[in-house]
């Protein structure tokens, strides 16, 4: 079978399954990531902006983290590139995935910026390979090697942890690790 074709039924599977994630798993989530930050910001010299995602279809929300933290929010445009941007006070817009993002009149934040990204999965397997929308976003940004070197997190509840390796082409990208309402794996 096609990997895109054994790729989208998984990422259907996943998507009922995560559908059904309560409200209370996902606080657990959200706790776990403000834990692994606190720790990680105590254990850091450096001051830096942590990268996340606006949530969609029921993605664990962090947006939280803005009351403590710097952030970023990624930017998509037609060319696949994902760009982060720290996350002020303006006006968002809509990127051209329709995400909520910041203006693209602001400026582009550099690897050597940002401490942490946190991406959302809709599963992830034991090599650490994370199943996403299709976008190839994240991929095609960690594909630069400064990109890489930042760690990246994916967030998630753990029966989206698949028992079985996922389909995997040549540029999907392995995390760092991963945070569920049951741990961090980091």
């Amino acid at each position: 079978m096609e990997i895109q074709k054994i790729k989208s039924e998984e990422r259907q599977k996943y998507k009922l399954i995560r559908a059904e994630i309560s409200r209370i798993e996902q606080e657990k989530v959200k706790n776990n990531v403000e834990l692994f930050v606190e720790n990680f910001h105590k254990l850091s010299n450096k001051y830096k902006y942590i990268a996340i995602y606006w949530p969609l279809k029921n993605e664990i929300d962090i947006r939280t983290l803005k009351q403590k933290y710097l952030l970023a929010l990624p930017r998509c445009n037609s060319s696949k590139d994902l760009k982060f941007y720290a996350w002020d006070n303006s006006h968002l817009e809509k990127d051209f995935e329709g995400i909520p993002s910041p203006s693209i009149k602001s400026k582009a934040l550099k690897f050597d910026e940002v401490s942490l990204i946190f991406v959302p999965c809709l599963a992830i397997d034991q090599s650490l390979i994370r199943l996403g929308y299709g976008g190839g976003y994240y991929d095609k940004l960690r594909a630069n090697k400064d990109w890489k070197s930042v760690k990246t997190i994916g967030v998630l509840t753990s029966n989206c942890i698949s028992d079985k390796l996922l389909p995997r082409e040549t540029f999907d990208i392995a995390l760092d690790g991963f945070i569920t309402e049951k741990g961090i794996y980091v």
